[in-house]
């Protein structure tokens, strides 16, 4: 059942056995999805988490799902993202983890986002604003989009302390792999420590690609 008592609405699902102190996994859709979407894995992810699948705050007309930002196309139907908004769902994400802790007994060392598409290239924007409050971030079928990120970002030693697992479909039609190429070049820069795979498969997650994050995920 969505719960709307937090800033973000959610659904979650209780750890196996509920403890002083439990790891959280946050799910973050993609454009036009909900929190239903990525839930679907929730039986797979450990079971000694919090598992808590949000629902992005901006709604797409015609009831088209939900969004955490706006994308927009000019005559030539050339796409721009709407940054401000994704600011400031980027942000809003930060106070929920907040609000979180504050919630159910959560380690507050142990936070990992799994995010998709747009969920994805939040997700990177959450690590580099506010990487003291996340330990790993999956990034399935996105991009990092240097836009949204904080300035001087690099400059914060917390960064290096995010584990990354990054991973796209090679013939992905939403957004070019090669997109999707620059992101270990960039972490590995600043010398973070990122996973990144690649799969014969269009934008979406390939079983291939569950399992191995699955398994990453563990090892972490």
């Amino acid at each position: 059942m969505l719960q709307t008592n937090l800033s973000i609405d959610y659904i979650f699902r209780e750890p196996k056995e509920i403890k002083t102190s439990n790891p959280l996994i946050i799910l973050l859709h993609g454009y036009g999805s909900n929190e239903q979407d990525l839930f679907s894995f929730e039986a797979e992810l450990p079971d000694n988490a919090y598992i808590i699948s949000v629902q992005a705050p901006y709604s797409l007309p015609g009831g088209y799902g939900f969004a955490w930002y706006a994308i927009n196309f000019d005559a030539e139907m050339n796409k721009f993202t709407d940054d401000d908004q994704a600011m400031k769902s980027r942000d809003l994400i930060s106070t929920f983890i907040d609000e979180l802790i504050q919630t159910y007994p959560i380690d507050a060392n142990n936070i990992t986002l799994i995010g998709f598409s747009q969920g994805a290239i939040l997700s990177y924007a959450i690590a580099m604003t506010y990487p003291e409050k996340l330990k790993n971030v999956v990034a399935l079928s996105g991009y990092f989009h240097p836009m949204i990120m904080p300035e001087n970002f690099k400059e914060n030693p917390e960064i290096k302390k995010v584990n990354i697992f990054s991973s796209h479909g090679t013939v992905d039609q939403v957004i070019p792999i090669e997109w999707a190429r620059q992101t270990p070049l960039i972490f590995k820069a600043l010398q973070m420590d990122i996973e990144y795979k690649e799969y014969p498969v269009g934008h979406g997650v390939a079983p291939q690609n569950f399992y191995d994050f699955q398994k990453w995920l563990l090892s972490k």
